[in-house]
């Protein structure tokens, strides 16, 4: 797991060797000494720190390369489906993109699966394959990233992308922006069901309700 917050995810007592390699000493692992400093070596060289690094401790680093070392320590068990709980929201702006190509790279290179929970519908829209929209914990919307962008059914799905920040400022002062209210729905006659309306496109709503988003236009 890569945790979101890389200051307090890291044990400032510990050096950076042992951080990574923590997980290595879980029973039933059969690794000696110098097999788990090659491992560590690699998977900080992996992240695109220097295995030197392995005896600093967490508070010589900033906070980009502290993440990178909780993205070392999840690489070291050569895993093949990593949670990342909003890796990158306690980073500066400068430093997010290099971590999120940091990411989009190790994935390719290990074949990683990851479960990237975040806010920032930009950043989701970048390195995932499959969106799940969730609100107040229920899946409300689950497409490919693409199909969900081009054509959102739901509307708790159609605000949050309509507040998306645009990047021209003439785009953006004449945006409408969508407001979710939950009062919208009438589930009396028939209650929600998780749906499949278009190929690998599911909603939740009643039979109504599905219909009539189904010919919601796409945002520009």
């Amino acid at each position: 797991m890569i945790f979101q917050d890389p200051m307090s995810s890291l044990n400032e007592r510990a050096k950076v060797g042992y951080i990574v390699a923590e997980g290595l000493y879980a029973p039933g692992r059969h690794v000696t000494e110098a097999q788990r400093r090659e491992l560590v070596d690699k998977a900080l060289s992996d992240v695109g720190l220097l295995p030197e690094f392995a005896s600093r401790f967490p508070h010589e680093f900033s906070g980009g390369q502290r993440q990178r070392i909780g993205i070392a320590r999840a690489l070291v068990l050569d895993p093949k489906f990593i949670v990342a709980d909003e890796p990158i929201s306690a980073l500066d702006v400068s430093i997010r993109a290099q971590v999120l190509n940091l990411l989009s790279s190790l994935q390719k290179q290990r074949g990683l699966t990851y479960l990237f929970i975040a806010h920032d519908l930009s950043v989701v829209r970048f390195i995932c394959d499959r969106i799940a929209v969730i609100h107040k914990g229920d899946i409300v919307e689950l497409a490919e990233s693409e199909q969900l962008f081009a054509h959102p059914m739901h509307p708790y799905t159609r605000a949050l992308l309509s507040a998306i920040p645009q990047p021209d400022p003439i785009a953006e002062r004449g945006k409408k922006l969508l407001v979710y209210d939950p009062a919208c729905h009438d589930y009396t006659a028939e209650a929600p069901e998780f749906r499949e309306v278009e190929p690998g496109h599911f909603v939740l709503g009643n039979t109504r309700e599905l219909e009539e988003w189904s010919k919601a236009p796409v945002l520009e």
